[in-house]
């Protein structure tokens, strides 16, 4: 297992005393929050946005927002109310875009490569052919995600990738459960599509 893995465990084990020490201005006990979520928070938006250095910017500004704002948080789950505030974060930067859309001074091949990998990759050819295609298989379905429209693609990010049931996903988009189960399916139905088109 690894480091995270462990630190994870740990957390997860007495989760409701470290965010009591969090709320208390434990700024060590608030960075074990930090350590335990931050991959997950990133990958929350990487899937959400399509694009790394956004998410980077959307994983500092979640925790900044929870660390201004731990008072406000009351039992539940912290982890939902994380992914809350990263969705928040996310459905904000796509509202920006449609009001002030960016045109790109860098020719469309250079975006289309900057905003397909999920990670900094290494060099393809360093890579096990396993790992090799395991790697392709996330960049094609990263790229049929970013097709979806942020409703679908951020419900089946939640469901699918992050392992939240309907009842979580519909606290965190804060919309009712109906809802999260009619995105999920239109969002499946037009992921197989795009998928099976590219084989």
């Amino acid at each position: 297992m690894s480091y995270a893995g462990i630190q994870e465990n740990l957390i997860s084990s007495n989760e409701t005393d470290i965010v009591a020490d969090a709320q208390k201005g434990d700024l060590e006990a608030f960075n074990k929050l930090v350590l335990s979520y931050q991959d997950r928070i990133f990958n929350l938006a990487v899937r959400i946005l399509g694009d790394s250095a956004l998410a980077e910017d959307i994983t500092q500004n979640t925790f900044l927002t929870a660390y201004l704002n731990m008072l406000s948080f009351r039992n539940g789950s912290f982890r939902g109310w994380l992914f809350r505030i990263t969705t928040n974060l996310c459905y904000d930067v796509h509202r920006r875009h449609k009001r002030y859309p960016v045109v790109s001074l860098e020719n469309d091949v250079d975006n289309e490569e900057r905003l397909s990998p999920l990670y900094d990759f290494p060099e393809p050819s360093t890579l096990p052919e396993k790992e090799l295609e395991k790697r392709e298989l996330e960049q094609v379905v990263q790229q049929a995600l970013n097709q979806l429209d942020s409703d679908q693609r951020t419900v089946v990010t939640l469901i699918d990738i992050q392992d939240f049931d309907y009842k979580e996903a519909a606290q965190i988009l804060e919309v009712p459960i109906g809802t999260v189960k009619s995105r999920l399916a239109r969002a499946r139905q037009q992921l197989r599509l795009r998928l099976s088109a590219n084989n």
